[in-house]
């Protein structure tokens, strides 16, 4: 006979699943299950993530695991759900969605997270819903894992998001550009509500549902809110605030979502629904990294605009329940100075400065133009920036080769130098520094793509090689130097749509 787990280490049929959103009307939702698919096997799985919701490793190999997570069995007491929402998509009303293609399961402990101190399961590719549209409701392989990968490496960055516990496949085809294979991703999150599920209910007129809706999201994730004199203003507030943070934590990791629809932005300011994403390579503010935008409306440059457009929108949807203007804006304000003095720390960081002087956003401005002015690897950049020497200029040159327009490097630096110095900054101790917060690694799109064609030959080694690396982006791990090499030529041509 096995021994018998400790308790801190569960089997999947020993996860407490309940679910507290299946206890909203019935109106919040449609109960249904996931359907199966055929043969489905494992494509890759993330310890850490399980180690949140206390899952035993062991149990990846066994297939009750594996069937569970692709949707073909149910977990006991769970009550699978497809929830609906509504939204403004590229900036203009879509009307109701929701979950056209992701089925909540429930949601299980999870010792130490924020809030309840549980996780939401969901799977995503799980099947038709009433609100899949003209969708067929299933995910594709390459999609399944972009967002398995990045969740993850999301999380190491220390940036908040959902998390991604294992990506299932099936050799059953559906239709996109082309016929593509299916997969199931799982995802993790205290709580998939988003902007647009208010917005449902304002825009249907329906008050007591928004009421319903404000007060579980308060009483579950915003407990302290209840107290405040108006709960429903200061929840936009908080809402608005994490969210400017959010934002400013992507902009300064050269992080582009691609799709941030108010379907697509969590009320509990949480990178959400990977689509069409992208880490910047060569910089250039004005980049577009999703093939569908053909406005250029989330690009790099106009994340935080579109950020505080958004919160303006869930603002307008919880309205009726905060009941004045005056006070709606007031909640609002937060967001422009929460996001300038986010990202402002968050720069000064990166450039390994402990202080503020009034002359460092002229310093900022001018780096910026720089990397514009020669397309400079982001990642790379700051990550060797790291590695300059006060009173050596002579050993910047591959920080200076990553420069077209050197003269523009070196009366940049010339300036840094001089603020570095007027704070005695240490080489040894400022190296550390930066290289806690400017990665070595991120999720490029020529290293998801490589991960993904090997997959489609079902070899999984590298999407597991190329998690463990993402899981330590800080890290020097000078065996994985290959994986934050400048991007290979082809990279440039690959593209990423709206399409998955």
């Amino acid at each position: 006979m096995n021994a018998p787990l400790p308790s801190a280490i569960l089997g999947v049929d020993g996860l407490n699943i309940s679910n507290s959103f299946a206890e909203l009307p019935p109106s919040f939702y449609t109960r249904l299950m996931p359907t199966p698919l055929p043969a489905p096997y494992l494509v890759g799985v993330s310890p850490s993530a399980a180690a949140l919701i206390q899952l035993d490793p062991a149990a990846f190999a066994d297939e009750r695991f594996l069937q569970v997570f692709t949707g073909n069995q149910t977990l006991p007491a769970s009550k699978p759900l497809a929830a609906v929402y509504s939204g403004h998509q590229f900036g203009v009303w879509a009307g109701q969605l929701g979950d056209g293609r992701a089925i909540l399961l429930g949601e299980v402990p999870a010792p130490g997270t924020p809030g309840p101190n549980t996780l939401e399961l969901q799977l995503k590719g799980a099947g038709l819903t009433p609100y899949s549209r003209m969708g067929d409701g299933r995910a594709v392989l390459r999609s399944s894992i972009r967002e398995f990968l990045c969740s993850e490496a999301m999380a190491a960055l220390g940036i908040p998001t959902s998390r991604a516990l294992c990506v299932t496949g099936s050799d059953k085809y559906v239709m996109r550009e082309a016929p593509e294979p299916t997969a199931v991703a799982t995802r993790m999150a205290p709580s998939f509500v988003r902007f647009g599920s208010f917005e449902h209910w304002f825009y249907a007129e329906q008050d007591d549902n928004l009421k319903t809706l404000a007060d579980y999201v308060i009483d579950r994730h915003y407990p302290a809110l209840r107290e405040q004199p108006n709960p429903y203003r200061s929840l936009l507030a908080e809402v608005t605030r994490r969210t400017a943070h959010l934002i400013a934590q992507w902009q300064a990791v050269g992080f582009m979502h691609g799709v941030m629809n108010t379907d697509n932005m969590s009320i509990l300011g949480l990178t959400l629904d990977y689509g069409p994403f992208g880490f910047m390579d060569a910089f250039d503010a004005q980049h577009v990294c999703n093939h569908t935008d053909q406005n250029g409306r989330y690009s790099y440059s106009m994340q935080p605009q579109v950020g505080h457009w958004n919160c303006y929108a869930l603002g307008q949807a919880l309205l009726p329940l905060i009941g004045d203007v005056d006070e709606v804006q007031q909640a609002l304000e937060c967001y422009k100075p929460e996001f300038a003095a986010k990202l402002d720390q968050l720069l000064h960081a990166k450039l390994g400065l402990q202080s503020t002087r009034t002359e460092d956003a002229a310093l900022i401005e001018q780096l910026f133009a720089a990397l514009q002015g020669s397309r400079v690897d982001f990642t790379l950049f700051f990550r060797r920036l790291g590695d300059l020497h006060i009173d050596n200029p002579a050993a910047d040159q591959p920080l200076r080769d990553l420069f077209i327009d050197r003269a523009a490097f070196d009366a940049w630096a010339q300036q840094y130098r001089a603020r570095l110095t007027q704070e005695a900054s240490i080489d040894t101790v400022r190296r550390h520094a930066m290289h806690r917060v400017n990665p070595k690694y991120v999720l490029r799109n020529h290293l998801a793509q490589i991960a993904i064609e090997k997959a489609q030959n079902k070899d999984f080694s590298e999407i597991e090689r190329l998690l463990k690396v993402l899981e330590n982006p800080f890290g020097e791990q000078a065996e994985n130097d290959r994986y934050a090499a400048l991007p290979p030529d082809w990279a440039s041509e690959l593209e990423v749509s709206c399409s998955s």
